[in-house]
C-alpha cells in the first residue's frame, strides 16, 4: 500500500482584515505549498477561535469574507485543495470534548496565552482568572482538534504558536495510550510545526509583531496611498541619513526582506551600513510591497462584492471534506470511547447475585448480675452465648483461647445452631491466623 500524501493544515483567525503578516507568514507559503506534488493541503477560516477575542458579529462575519477573499485572490484554488469554514465542520468541537477529557489541566495552565492573562491580572492586583474566559484557556485543545480531526502532518504556525502543535502531540498520545492499545495503527498522528524563519513574525507599524491585537498592520488590499502613508508612518529610530544603520532589530528591514529576493535583501543590507535615509528605504519597501500585492488587489475587489459565491465555495468544500474525512474520522473515535450502537452489544446473562457471607465475630460485654460475658455472631445470627465471668480479662482469654481451638465447654449455643456450625465458625479464627 502506498503512503498516503502529506497533509499540511493551515488557518488563520477570522477577527479582523486580512494584513502583510497574514500573508507573508501564512497564505503565501501555504499557496506555495499548494504547487508541490504528494502534498494533500487544508486550508480554514478560523471562526470559532475569533470568538475568544471578538465580541463583534459584524466583525467576525465581515473577517470571514475578506479572508476568504483574499486566498482565493491570491490564488487558491479550491478545486485543487480542501477550502473550508472551520465552523462548517461539526466534527471538530466534538472531537475538542473528546480531547478535553484527556487533556491534562496543568498543560494547559502552562499555555502561553493563558500564563500571559494571568501574569496581567497579577501585575494589576487582580485575582488571577478575572476576565478569563474558558474559550481562552481551552483555545490549544480546539486548535489541537483542528489539526487532528484531518490528522494533519505539518501544521505552518508562527514560533508563538509552536507551544500550540506541542500541546497537539500530547494530547493525541494520551488519547492512543488509552484508547489505541492493541491496534495496528494510532488513532492520531502526531503533527509537526513548520516555521519558515525569515518571516515567521513580522514586525507591525510599531516594532512589535504584527497583530490585530496591537492595532498596529498593515492591510494587505489597503488601497496604494493607504499603503504608502501606513509604510511612512513605521517607527524607526533617529539616524540620519548618511548614518550607517543596523539590519537587526529594524522592522523595516524584515518587511523588506519577507518581500524581496536574496539578491534584493542583501542590496538593502548594503545600503543600510552605507547610510540610506529612512524615507528612501521606506519608499523601497513601498514600492516592493506593491509590485507583488497590485496585481492581486483587483481580484480581491471583485470577490468581495460576490460574497454568495463565496458562501458557496466555503460550504461546498465543507461538504466534500466532512464526507471524506470528518464523518469517518468521528464515527472511529466515537467507537473507540465507547459512544456506540446498542443495537451492537453483545448480550450476556446478568451473573448470579451471591449474598456476601457475613464473617463471624466475638462481641464481649457486661450483664446486670455484674458477670462478664462474650458472644459469637455470624452477622446477626447468635451462635453462642458463654457462662459469666468475674473480669473482662478472663472472658478475653475465653476468647483467645476458643480462636486458638480450645474451650472450656461452658456455654449456650444459639437456638437452631450446631456445633458443627460454631466449629466452622471458629475454623475461620485459625485459618485468619495462619495466612
Amino acid at each position: 500500500m502506498s503512503a498516503r500524501p502529506t497533509r499540511i493544515l493551515t488557518g488563520i483567525t477570522t477577527s479582523g482584515t486580512p494584513h502583510l503578516g497574514n500573508y507573508a507568514g501564512a497564505i503565501r507559503p501555504a499557496l506555495a505549498s499548494a504547487q508541490s506534488k504528494d502534498v494533500e493541503n487544508f486550508y480554514f477560516l478560523a471562526d470559532f477561535h475569533s470568538l475568544v477575542k471578538c465580541g463583534d458579529p459584524a466583525r467576525v462575519q465581515r473577517s470571514t469574507l475578506e479572508i476568504a477573499a483574499t486566498w482565493l485572490a491570491c490564488g487558491l484554488d479550491p478545486a485543487k485543495v480542501w477550502f473550508y469554514r472551520q465552523s462548517d465542520i461539526p466534527e471538530i468541537p466534538e472531537l475538542m470534548w473528546f480531547l478535553t477529557c484527556v487533556a491534562g489541566k496543568g498543560l494547559l495552565n502552562r499555555a502561553h496565552a493563558y500564563k500571559a492573562a494571568v501574569d496581567k491580572n497579577r501585575m494589576d492586583g487582580e485575582d488571577d482568572d478575572a476576565g478569563i474566559t474558558g474559550g481562552l484557556y481551552m483555545y490549544p485543545v480546539l486548535m489541537a482538534a483542528d489539526i487532528l480531526i484531518f490528522n494533519a502532518d505539518k501544521v505552518p504556525v508562527g514560533r508563538d504558536q509552536v507551544q500550540h502543535i506541542e500541546m497537539a502531540r500530547d494530547f493525541a498520545q494520551r488519547f492512543n495510550h488509552l484508547y489505541g492499545s492493541g491496534r495496528a495503527e494510532p488513532y492520531f498522528v502526531l503533527p509537526e510545526a513548520v516555521i519558515e524563519e525569515s518571516v515567521a513574525t513580522l514586525p507591525g507599524l510599531d516594532g512589535r509583531k504584527m497583530s490585530k491585537s496591537y492595532d498596529n498592520t498593515i492591510p494587505l488590499f489597503t488601497p496604494p496611498a493607504e499603503l504608502k502613508k501606513l509604510i511612512m508612518g513605521i517607527v524607526t529610530d533617529s539616524r540620519l541619513p548618511g548614518e550607517a544603520k543596523d539590519t537587526d532589530g529594524s522592522a523595516l528591514f524584515q518587511l523588506y526582506q519577507a518581500f524581496s529576493s536574496a539578491e534584493e535583501t542583501e542590496a538593502m543590507r548594503e545600503a543600510y551600513a552605507a547610510g540610506i535615509g529612512w524615507g528612501d528605504a521606506k519608499q523601497k519597501l513601498f514600492e516592493r510591497v506593491d509590485a507583488e500585492i497590485a496585481p492581486m488587489r483587483e481580484k480581491y475587489e471583485a470577490l468581495i462584492a460576490r460574497p454568495a459565491d463565496i458562501e458557496d465555495i466555503l460550504r461546498d468544500g465543507a461538504s466534500r471534506l466532512g464526507a471524506r474525512y470528518a464523518m469517518p474520522a468521528l464515527a472511529t473515535l466515537r467507537d473507540a470511547v465507547g459512544l456506540r450502537d446498542l443495537s451492537t452489544a453483545a448480550i450476556k446473562a446478568a451473573p448470579e447475585r451471591r449474598e456476601k457471607r457475613a464473617m463471624p465475630m466475638f462481641k464481649q460485654y457486661r450483664e446486670n448480675d455484674g458477670k462478664f460475658y462474650f458472644k459469637l455472631m455470624q452477622g446477626e445470627r447468635e451462635l453462642l452465648v458463654s457462662r459469666g465471668f468475674d473480669s473482662p480479662r478472663e472472658a478475653g482469654q475465653q476468647v483467645a483461647l476458643m480462636k486458638a481451638g480450645g474451650a472450656d465447654g461452658d456455654y449456650t449455643l444459639g437456638e437452631n445452631v450446631s456445633m458443627d456450625e460454631v466449629a466452622a465458625a471458629l475454623a475461620e479464627f485459625r485459618d485468619d491466623a495462619q495466612d
